[in-house]
């Protein structure tokens, strides 16, 4: 049972859960302005948790032929025959059980928006059949993770700092696209969709940037809004410095160290960028 329970964690990559939990935890303290409810952010996990393992349970279950016939993903646990199709599903809809029961034990408004948040992430995983925009869809539904945590403490969406969201959208589409390109050739021989396979990985590099710049702003327009004050602010120069740094680890004709680039650097952006939130709120509580 336990090795099961590892394998399939391994499967949806739980770990990564790092890269959205940061800004659910960014919306929650900018709701509260300060730590917020320590029942809360209990339920927050809990509810961050649920939602990603059933997306990526589903991710893995309707790309199971496609990863199969990829040289990349075909060690990935279910078309390597580590895990069945029924128990991943078991893991989907237990998790998205957990998910609901966590919204629900939030507020009114967080359990209402909760299956518009948990269909947009089982979407994404069908977008790449039909868009080469499915990173910016991948990006709208982790947008959902600094709204949500804000909801789960306010309980309304009055005064949330929306151009948090679109920096995380476009933060996420960024790096998705770089990540693609390691696909791209195997995206155009059996017809997938992603920018890299439309546009050339070059392109799609620069594209990559151009959504990184943006993102950059739109995180700078999230202190201004939300008044933090200069401690959040070193915090986007580090997370800008991050995001420089993932574009020149990796290039279009190597994409070696693009696994370095991927994990290590955006873990890093999103803890950065919410520490910095906290710390700035914590200080200006302080001197206020």
């Amino acid at each position: 049972m336990l090795k099961k329970i590892a394998i399939l964690l391994e499967m949806i990559k739980f770990k990564l859960t790092v890269f959205a939990m940061p800004f659910a935890f960014m919306g929650a303290f900018l709701a509260a302005g300060g730590f917020p409810n320590v029942t809360v952010i209990f339920w927050v996990i809990i509810a961050m948790v649920g939602a990603r393992t059933a997306a990526m349970g589903f991710n893995r279950i309707v790309d199971r032929k496609f990863d199969g016939a990829n040289p990349r993903t075909a060690d990935r646990a279910i078309p390597a025959g580590q895990v069945k199709i029924v128990e991943a599903w078991v893991m989907v809809i237990v998790a998205a059980c957990v998910f609901f029961a966590a919204c629900y034990n939030l507020n009114n408004l967080t359990l209402l928006l909760s299956p518009l948040a948990l269909i947009l992430t089982f979407f994404y995983s069908l977008t790449k059949r039909f868009t080469s925009l499915c990173h910016v869809v991948l990006g709208l539904a982790l947008s959902f993770s600094p709204l949500g945590g804000w909801v789960a403490v306010s309980g309304t969406l009055e005064g949330f700092p929306f151009v948090l969201s679109l920096g995380v959208l476009f933060w996420v589409a960024g790096f998705d696209t770089i990540y693609a390109c390691l696909d791209a050739d195997f995206d155009t021989t059996i017809r997938l969709h992603s920018l890299p396979a439309r546009l050339g990985r070059k392109k799609a590099f620069r594209l990559a940037g151009l959504f990184h710049c943006i993102a950059f702003a739109l995180f700078v327009a999230t202190g201004v809004y939300c008044q933090l004050n200069m401690i959040y602010y070193i915090g986007v120069l580090l997370a800008a410095g991050a995001l420089l740094y993932q574009h020149i680890l990796v290039s279009p004709s190597d994409l070696s160290r693009i696994h370095a680039s991927f994990f290590s650097m955006n873990g890093f952006i999103s803890i950065v960028l919410f520490m910095a939130t906290w710390l700035s709120l914590a200080s200006s509580e302080i001197f206020a």
